[in-house]
């Protein structure tokens, strides 16, 4: 397996792609879709010998478009198949009603939380603004739970742990020291991922996203891969440490709320 970095100017910093190099050459993940994230896929495969006509299938985590946006136009030069859970697969796909959905979920839950008119403004705007991130239409193969993906020379098992994102899925696969995962934004080695902001479909979101953290604990893979910076050797210990600064973040607003 090899490590493609991907630039992004645009969201939280570079992210990760993976290829599984064999019989059924797969990339996990592809980059928000601008000019250099182009090139830096092209001279990523091309270090290791590929070119993206190689490419037998695209796995996408989740549907932020720093995974997904260049999906479509590599799968129309590749044909390559395109999984992603089936939760996101809409979105991905540019479906008009689900990327409707989704943006009326969101003028809901601004309405609910009273954002005022000027932050509401410049969220709306920053977020409609960059819909050519998300690149071309994709034709998507949805897939679910436990499903199995062949990759390389072996295969990926789906692994659904929504929070982050309602479709967010691990990937996992049998590796040198054991079960490993690539796991994009459910857990990262550095900072937390966004809860509850990142995708307003999912309901009771840090509810949701600490019982996908408790099942990647009892999951206790070797080691992830996440989609932005290095691998993580345990993986089960970091999701312990972001579900005890999530149990201490609540007791602070609880505690201010009592005060």
């Amino acid at each position: 397996m090899e490590r493609i970095r991907l630039g992004n100017t645009v969201f939280e910093g570079r992210n990760n792609a993976y290829l599984i190099p064999g019989d059924r050459p797969t990339l996990v993940d592809v980059g928000v879709a601008t000019d250099s994230v182009r090139q830096d896929v092209r001279d990523g495969l091309a270090a290791v010998g590929y070119e993206v006509s190689d490419l037998d299938a695209l796995v996408l985590t989740h549907w932020h478009a720093d995974h997904t946006g260049l999906a479509g136009e590599l799968q129309a030069e590749s044909g390559a198949e395109v999984y992603v859970h089936e939760a996101d697969a809409g979105i991905v796909a540019r479906d008009d009603d689900a990327i409707a959905e989704e943006r009326d979920i969101r003028e809901r839950r601004f309405d609910e939380w009273r954002i005022p008119e000027g932050p509401r403004e410049e969220v709306t705007s920053f977020l409609d603004g960059h819909d050519d991130m998300y690149g071309n239409s994709v034709d998507v193969t949805p897939v679910e739970d436990g499903d199995r993906i062949a990759a390389g020379d072996g295969e990926l098992e789906v692994v659904h742990l929504p929070g982050h994102a309602a479709g967010l899925s691990a990937f996992a696969f049998d590796g040198d020291e054991g079960r490993e995962a690539f796991v994009g934004d459910v857990i990262l080695p550095k900072y937390t991922p966004n809860v509850g902001g990142a995708d307003l479909r999912v309901d009771r979101p840090l509810e949701t996203y600490l019982d996908s953290l408790a099942q990647v604990a009892d999951l206790d893979f070797a080691r992830a891969w996440p989609g932005h910076r290095d691998a993580i050797d345990d993986p089960a210990g970091r999701a312990r440490v972001i579900a005890e600064h999530h149990r201490e973040r609540t007791e602070r607003v609880l505690s201010v709320l009592d005060e």
